[in-house]
């Protein structure tokens, strides 16, 4: 239907009536007849509206879209949004009037303008309005009038401040300019502008450039007082060249350097000329610092990285020739002696892919000092690569590729002739061919048969006289009977020989023949048997590889893996291993009885695995050999499981076949309540090992175990010990008995109380005991961690004391107060009981408390408070008491800048300092035992310079 249709039908500046929020559709539907769908170049889609009017008035179409007291007009053009009580659209000139205030928000420059009367050219994608609002997550603008057009943003009688994201009023500082040209996320140019201090004109400047963009494009001034290089400075400061190309200026300047002023410059650069993507040039002229004795350097250490990657375009070509271009050199930081000092790196390739091959030139050099080492990287002066399209016809597939290019590299010390023509140097430089190719054939020459042949082959030819192969042939046959029965043949040929000149492309010599059968069977069912065997052709008989053996038995009751290999040639077992378990736990509950007949038919008979006489038995047993190292050990283990499957008891037995004897038994057992986990929710778990003695007497008896008992998953009472059985006479103690109680770790609340230490067996007690416990609590915002330890009385320890305590706390009263701290107490003695001296020690490391001043979600000012102290007594007596020295701090925190003030009375030191964005803090004063010093002021003026 047409526009005329649509106004004859709705009548002359009536409206379309009455369209309710929730009705998108309908009025999506009629915007589309109204022509609204796509206005220009871009595209205008309704969200939210009440009404919807057609007006023709003086010879142009209007569509009047209105919102209602519950919500505005919201319209999406393109990406952007548009919010106002009454939007006016303009068919004939293609532009959206938004009537009052209104919202326009930019997706691309993530700015909300917000104004009166804002008129959108849809064609020409231009905005004006009057009383205009620009913000964004950085900055905030107002204008008298405003102007948006692609890439820019003009306001004049604007006012904009970087501080309105902090939400405070007056805002720290803000400028007002005639006249105001914004650079989405780049950079805000101001002309004719006053700076304001609390909304207080102080001071008038002619222009004023502030950058928008991330923070590394932010200006970074760094101010600082060597004493080497005396007074330093560090600025960086960004620029930017038209719409593509950002860059930053660096410069740095050394009081004490000569010279005294280094420049450089970082730039990256996007699509700045045509077949160019990218551009990035990094390059520094920095004064060469001191050396390590202060002996002053002259000149200039320069950086350097500069790369391109473009895309240029070939006729027939089935992709643009890629291009990359890297120039590096570092000198900035590297001693004089550095042999990578003045080396400037040129990396340089192309590629090229046609329908049939691909192409490459690489060009890899390197300007400065010759190189006094071998170069493990290759230099390419220059190199060719042809890559012709895999061929394939049928199962016949063959893949080439040519290499040809003229390199220098570190010499082959295995070739004397390279080392001659290098005349005693660590590289040497030659030309060098290499043709690679692989070929391979596979087909299916009779039923349930695969065979299949490859050829690779990679040759190198060099101007020097050498060469160097490397041949891969190989084929193989598989047959397959019954699907679970696999026979396979395998023979390949293995040639690598020659001596390259080169180092970095060296090949290892070797020749192989090796022919491999593969056989892996089924025999019966749940049982698989294979065999493995090879002889190389060029290998002596007496180092050909065994054959191995594998025996699987996977059958109730027995399961079993085994494995052997055995050298045939000279009738040597090389290796064998085996497990087998003996057991059948689900046997419990199968009848015994055959199932009953039907029909006449015989009756089933029983399950294999009915006849483990044991069900809740199971036997394990594994051991080995290796023909180098002889018998590994030996175990044997029974496990009795109950009619739950937690509960269990085993008992294993190791035996070392090489020494026929025993070296330990063990024992184990878990456990839980026979009734309702929850009612009875009570677990157990055991563990106990002796180890043995040897006939050597290398290895002691002893006894080592654990046990715990669980009630709910959340309280535990444990018990370990580790004790030798046999003791020399002047050992004061067995080993360690310990015994545990506490809560689960890991919850937020969890205790934990230990007893025990060193214990003597010949005496039956303990020597040195010792009581632990340890409490952590956690909440949202609270946590505290609480730990001792206190001896108590033994057989070569008569006291009761606390030797050690520790408390970590951390609390945050609401958003304004916050208290942490950590402290540690340890006691030692020295002397011998009862004339030994007690020496008690007390850390403070750290404790804080921190409050928040100030209105409003966020704090204006902080007040922190830490003291780092450690206390110390000796039998009761402060050694050297000092008073309490905390360190006291004030921070006022604005969103530009920060102020931050310290008190150190364990010092005596007072500063002052100021932080300002993209920069560190800049010390304004400092006052200590040293006087007043004053680090931005020259030294001549300075009260503390060192002189």
């Amino acid at each position: 239907m047409s526009s005329k249709a649509v106004g004859r039908r709705f009548g002359r500046g009536q409206r379309t009536g009455g369209l309710k929020r929730g009705t998108l559709a309908a009025v999506t539907s009629l915007a589309g007849l109204l022509g609204l769908g796509d206005a220009g170049a871009r595209t205008v889609k309704i969200v939210q509206a009440q009404t919807l009017e057609l007006r023709r008035v003086d010879g142009q179409e209007l569509v009047i879209i209105t919102g209602d007291a519950k919500g505005p007009v919201e319209l999406r053009v393109d990406d952007d949004v548009v919010r106002a009580r009454r939007v006016e659209y303009n068919r004939t000139t293609r532009t959206l009037t938004l009537v009052g205030a209104a919202t326009y928000h930019t997706a691309k420059d993530n700015q909300d303008l917000r104004g009166e009367n804002l008129v959108v050219d849809l064609a020409g994608e231009q905005l004006t309005g009057e009383d205009v609002l620009i913000s964004d997550a950085d900055i905030e603008i107002r204008g008298g009038e405003i102007e948006r057009v692609p890439g820019q943003l003009r306001a004049t009688n604007g006012y904009f401040t970087p501080c309105a994201k902090c939400g405070r009023n007056p805002n720290d500082y803000a400028f007002r300019a005639e006249r105001l040209i914004v650079y989405p996320g780049d950079r805000l140019v101001a002309y004719r502008a006053q700076l304001l201090l609390a909304d207080v004109p102080v001071l008038y400047l002619p222009v004023i450039v502030l950058p928008l963009g991330d923070p590394e494009r932010q200006p970074r001034l760094v101010a600082g007082n060597d004493s080497v290089d005396g007074r330093t400075i560090e600025a960086d400061l960004p620029f930017s060249i038209g719409a593509s190309t950002l860059g930053t200026t660096l410069i740095r300047y050394y009081q004490n350097r000569s010279p005294i002023l280094g420049l450089g410059v970082a730039l990256r650069s996007y699509s700045p000329l045509p077949y160019v993507d990218r551009v990035n040039l990094y390059t520094l002229a920095n004064p060469k610092p001191f050396l390590t004795g202060g002996t002053p350097q002259t000149g200039y250490d320069v950086d350097l990285d500069f790369s391109v990657r473009g895309r240029v375009p070939v006729q027939l070509a089935v992709k643009d020739l890629d291009y990359s271009l890297n120039v590096v050199r570092r000198d900035i930081g590297r001693r004089e002696d550095d042999p990578e000092r003045g080396v400037t790196r040129v990396d340089f390739g192309a590629k090229v892919e046609y329908s049939r091959f691909s192409a490459e030139f690489n060009y890899v050099d390197r300007y400065g000092p010759e190189p006094t080492e071998g170069l493990s990287t290759p230099l390419k002066h220059p190199e060719v690569v042809l890559d012709p399209k895999l061929y394939t016809r049928g199962n016949f597939s063959a893949d080439f590729k040519v290499t040809a290019g003229r390199y220098t590299a570190g010499v082959n010390t295995l070739s004397r002739r390279a080392l001659e023509q290098a005349n005693g140097g660590a590289n040497i430089t030659a030309t060098r061919l290499e043709e690679t190719h692989t070929l391979s054939y596979s087909a299916q020459p009779w039923k349930n048969a695969a065979f299949s042949v490859r050829n690779a082959f990679t040759g190198r030819y060099y101007s020097t006289g050498a060469r160097t192969v490397q041949l891969e042939v190989g084929t193989e046959l598989v047959q397959r009977f019954n699907d679970a029965n696999t026979v396979t043949v395998r023979y390949g040929y293995i040639r690598n020989e020659g001596n390259s000149p080169f180092y970095f492309d060296r090949v290892t010599k070797r020749f192989s023949a090796p022919l491999s059968l593969d056989v892996s069977t089924v025999p019966v069912k749940d049982v698989t048997f294979s065999v493995s065997a090879s002889r190389d052709f060029f290998q002596p008989w007496n180092k050909q590889t065994a054959t191995g053996f594998r025996l699987n038995v996977s059958r109730t009751p027995v399961n079993l893996s085994s494995a052997l290999s055995y050298d045939f040639f000279e009738k040597e077992l090389e290796s064998a291993d085996f497990s087998l378990t003996l057991g059948d736990s689900g046997a419990r509950g199968t009848p015994l009885t055959p199932a009953p007949t039907r029909d006449g038919k015989p009756a089933a008979p029983a399950p294999f695995r009915a006849k483990w006489p044991a069900p809740n038995l199971t036997l394990t047993t594994n051991g080995s050999y290796s023909r180098t190292t002889g018998y590994g050990p030996f175990t044997v283990r029974a496990t009795v499981t109950g009619d739950n499957r937690a509960n269990n008891f085993s008992v294993s037995v190791t035996r070392d076949p090489n020494t026929h004897e025993f070296s330990s038994v063990s024992a184990d057992f878990t456990g839980v309540g026979r009734q309702d986990t929850v009612l009875n929710a009570l677990s157990f778990r055991g563990q106990e090992t002796l180890s043995l003695p040897s006939s050597a007497g290398l290895t002691p008896p002893r006894l080592s175990g654990s046990y715990s008992v669980s009630w709910r998953g959340a309280y535990t009472l444990s018990t370990s010990h580790d004790l030798a059985l046999a003791q020399s006479d002047t050992a004061k103690y067995s080993g360690t008995v310990s015994f545990s109680v506490g809560s689960l770790a890991g919850q937020a609340t969890n205790w934990q109380l230990t007893y025990g230490g060193p214990y003597d067996l010949r005496r039956a007690g303990f020597t040195q005991p010792a009581l632990t416990g340890s409490l952590n609590a956690t909440r949202p915002g609270e946590s505290l961690a609480l730990s001792a330890t206190v001896n108590t009385p033994g057989l070569d320890q008569q006291r009761t004391e606390v030797v050690r305590a520790d408390l970590n706390a951390n609390w945050q009263f609401g958003v304004r107060v916050a208290l942490s701290g950590r402290a540690s107490y340890y006691r030692q003695r020295s002397g011998t009981f009862p004339n030994d001296l007690a020496t008690d020690t007390l850390i403070l490391d750290p404790l804080r408390v921190g409050i928040a001043i100030g209105n409003g979600p966020r704090p204006g000012a902080y007040l922190t408070g830490s003291l780092r102290q450690t206390f110390t007594w000796k039998d009761g007596e402060r050694v050297d008491p000092k008073p309490l020295a905390p360190v006291i701090g004030l921070t006022i925190d604005r969103c530009c800048w920060a102020a931050q003030a310290e008190i150190d009375l364990s010092l005596g030191r007072y500063r002052l300092g100021v932080s300002l964005p993209g920069s560190k803090s800049y010390p304004l004063f400092e006052y200590g035992t040293g006087g007043l010093n004053v680090p931005l002021l020259p030294d001549a003026i300075n009260p503390g310079a060192t002189r």
